[in-house]
């Protein structure tokens, strides 16, 4: 997905599938393990972030169980992991990654181009799905030699407005009424650090997560923060309209209602648990976050609210992101194999096959771990609503706390992040937002004009 200065397309057009015709997906039954079942081959892979919740382990490791029952010539080692661009390549350099990872949607290319990342093509192709997949994710995992390299495997999200239930209420405001505009964003994050003491609003920060999240506020705004050309070159749009705009909403929110969390240091993790302990009324994320927040905050869902980023003005739209399966470069064809049928158990089976479907959503919701939090789909829409239906006795988010968001969800106007030097962007703008929130005095347009060369100069060098 291209981030350029067209119109954005709805969700539909950009994702579009087409019926899928025969959706066969995985079958548990049918994973009989290939070759010698004395032969094993250890798989260390992903597990959870750091410090989740025991719970979360527990409902981890009973699908692991399943799996190895399934391909007893596999023993898989868990290893608890979060992606983060800044370390990435000093932990594969150093042997620490895991042989199956999580990337972003938007770095594999970068990835890819760099020789970090397994060829995991022959294995790909032969999942009996492998045509099913939309076009548009799958690319994102293809090498110019049109071989694939990661794999979606969860859904895409939609950057969208948390907020916390509980608190609205204590400042007199109607949960069930969030705000639609970045004005009544405002307003509520006053009101609520008038009545409660705590932040109203908060932002990222650091760790490239500020520019994430910085670029979701210029789209919503109806900005861009890189422009593709016809001719294969790209242009740093940095210090546009709408990314002064976000910045300024920042500014006023910290230095005339002192309602923002004025700490630089969070990023995706740390605000999740800012939230998760009432430090923060709002803030914005991907969609499905609400996973991460039960499963390693601990949070109550009673309090929790999702609606829809506001989106104002000529060309708005919403950023939309997602997670690919990767495999480590220094993987063998055994390691690659063993790789994948994981992948196709535990990310993917469950999306296409009802057994798989009920057999995961029964673990997870055995032991309180989210079922059903609002996604986007892999493969159509058609097959998400299917799969929901599966699960539909076990589902255990409060739906009806985030209708502000999926009533929308399918029918907002989306635009994928920046194609080249993504992660470069985004840290040149932390540096950026930081500013803004420890110097009432920022100079916006020197502060944009200066990350613009920096962003510009690393896109000329390809």
């Amino acid at each position: 997905m291209r981030s350029t200065r067209c119109a954005a397309m709805t969700l539909t057009s950009v994702l579009a599938l087409g019926a899928l015709t025969a959706c066969a997906g995985t079958d548990g039954d049918d994973a009989a393990p290939a070759g010698d079942s004395e032969a094993t081959t250890t798989l260390r892979v992903v597990s959870l972030i750091p410090g989740s919740e025991q719970e979360a382990f527990d409902a981890f490791d009973e699908r692991v169980a399943q799996f190895e029952d399934l391909n007893p010539d596999i023993d898989i080692e868990a290893v608890e992991y979060e992606w983060r661009a800044t370390t990435f390549a000093a932990q594969l350099a150093g042997g620490t990654l895991p042989d199956v990872y999580e990337i972003p949607l938007t770095d594999a290319k970068t990835l890819i181009e760099n020789g970090q990342l397994a060829d995991v093509d022959e294995q790909f192709q032969a999942l009996e799905y492998a045509d099913d997949f939309n076009e548009t994710l799958l690319d994102a995992g293809k090498g110019e030699d049109g071989k694939v390299y990661a794999i979606p495997a969860k859904s895409i999200y939609g950057v969208a407005l948390h907020y916390n239930r509980a608190m609205f209420e204590q400042a007199g405001l109607d949960p069930d009424q969030p705000p639609t505009t970045w004005d009544e964003v405002r307003d509520a994050a006053k009101a609520i650090k008038d009545a409660t003491g705590q932040a109203g609003f908060a932002t990222m920060a650091a760790n490239n997560t500020g520019g994430w999240q910085l670029a979701a506020a210029t789209y919503s705004r109806g900005g861009r923060v890189q422009e593709a050309g016809d001719d294969g070159t790209y242009t740093a749009t940095l210090d546009n309209d709408g990314t002064r705009e976000a910045l300024q909403f920042l500014h006023d929110l910290r230095w005339e209602d002192d309602s923002v969390l004025a700490d630089t240091t969070l990023d995706w993790s740390t605000i999740n648990q800012a939230f998760a302990g009432g430090q923060t009324a709002m803030y914005t994320s991907g969609s499905d976050v609400l996973t991460s927040l039960i499963e390693t905050n601990g949070l109550d869902s009673a309090d929790y609210g999702l609606t829809a980023i506001p989106v104002d003005g000529d060309d708005a739209g919403v950023l939309v992101g997602g997670t690919l399966a990767a495999v480590n470069v220094k993987a063998d064809d055994a390691v690659k194999d063993a790789a994948v049928r994981w992948i196709d158990f535990f990310y993917l089976s469950k999306l296409l096959d009802e057994e798989q479907a009920v057999a995961d959503a029964e673990v997870r919701a055995d032991n309180g771990q989210a079922v059903g939090t609002p996604v986007l789909p892999i493969f159509s829409r058609e097959q998400y609503e299917l799969s929901l239906e599966w699960v539909a006795d076990y589902i255990n988010v409060p739906l009806e706390q985030m209708v502000g968001y999926t009533d929308v969800m399918f029918d907002q106007p989306v635009v994928g992040e920046p194609s080249r030097s993504t992660q470069e962007t985004y840290g040149a703008l932390d540096t950026v937002v930081q500013a803004v929130l420890t110097d009432d005095n920022a100079d916006i347009d020197a502060l944009l004009e200066t990350a613009n060369t920096q962003v510009q100069a690393l896109l000329d060098e390809g």
